[in-house]
């Protein structure tokens, strides 16, 4: 890994603590550790946002729109023999049907990115599966993980990959292009484990690999945790993905599940 790559840990420090500006908050009340651990990597950007990224392939990776937009700069980042590494992407492609004001205004948007780099990843990085196939009904399980922070508006609890175990419910009806899961006891009602400050871009895992993307969560009152966790469906995104890879000369691993 060329020198210039690498930044030492007081640049890792300074971007995780003011990670309060972006618009999805990590798995808070979950545990240490979960599926795939081996194929994410934390995304983080100039103003201090701190993401999650899902690792496509050795040069591509995929995470949420709201983390590469607004032009700010972005390193992808992860430890080597202990020392922080952070690289440049050498291009990043936003859905086209993306909307950066869609949350404060309801609109309707498809929080996705793409990120190639330069370089392979190291080889101990392995590439995640992809499922296209039924599309998550609601009571069916599933398990949202992150490297963001384990306590809410906390951030030196950031950076830890943590899982949490939820269920899919369907406020506003079968989902098509979003999924929304909730702690099984609070059943989206009251406060329990979900996605929070810095896991936006990470993983839902349904029973043969990744469902959705975190894009957004929401918590009870002065809260933005613990309530509500919202991913992007990646089966009917499948298009759009395959065709921005291809050029790149790159490709994910789709499995068909059940």
């Amino acid at each position: 890994m060329p020198i210039a790559n690498r930044i030492a840990a007081i640049g890792l420090a300074c971007a995780a603590a003011s990670i309060a500006s972006l618009p999805v908050r990590a798995v808070i009340a979950g545990q240490e550790g979960g599926p795939a651990v081996g194929s994410t990597l934390m995304v983080l950007n100039a103003r201090g946002g701190v993401c999650t990224g899902i690792v496509l392939s050795a040069r591509a990776i995929l995470t949420a729109a709201h983390c590469a937009a607004g032009g700010a700069e972005l390193r992808v980042h992860w430890r080597e023999g202990g020392e922080p590494v952070l690289v440049t992407p050498a291009s990043v492609a936003l859905h086209p049907e993306f909307d950066a004001g869609a949350i404060r205004s309801r609109r309707r948007t498809i929080d996705l990115a793409l990120i190639r780099l330069a370089e392979p990843l190291p080889g101990r990085f392995s590439a995640a599966n992809l499922v296209d196939g039924p599309l998550p009904r609601a009571g069916s399980g599933v398990t949202i993980a992150g490297y963001g922070v384990s306590r809410e508006g906390e951030a030196r609890s950031t950076g830890t990959y943590r899982s949490a175990a939820l269920t899919t419910v369907e406020p506003y009806g079968p989902g098509r292009i979003l999924l929304w899961a909730a702690d099984g006891v609070g059943g989206g009602k009251r406060p329990g484990a979900g996605a929070c400050q810095g896991d936006s871009g990470g993983p839902i895992f349904g029973d043969h690999g990744i469902v959705a993307v975190t894009s957004w969560s929401t918590g009870p009152a002065g809260r933005q945790c613990g309530l509500l966790s919202q991913g992007v469906l990646v089966a009917p995104q499948r298009r759009w993905i395959d065709s921005t890879l291809s050029p790149w000369g790159e490709s994910a691993r789709w499995t068909r599940g059940r």
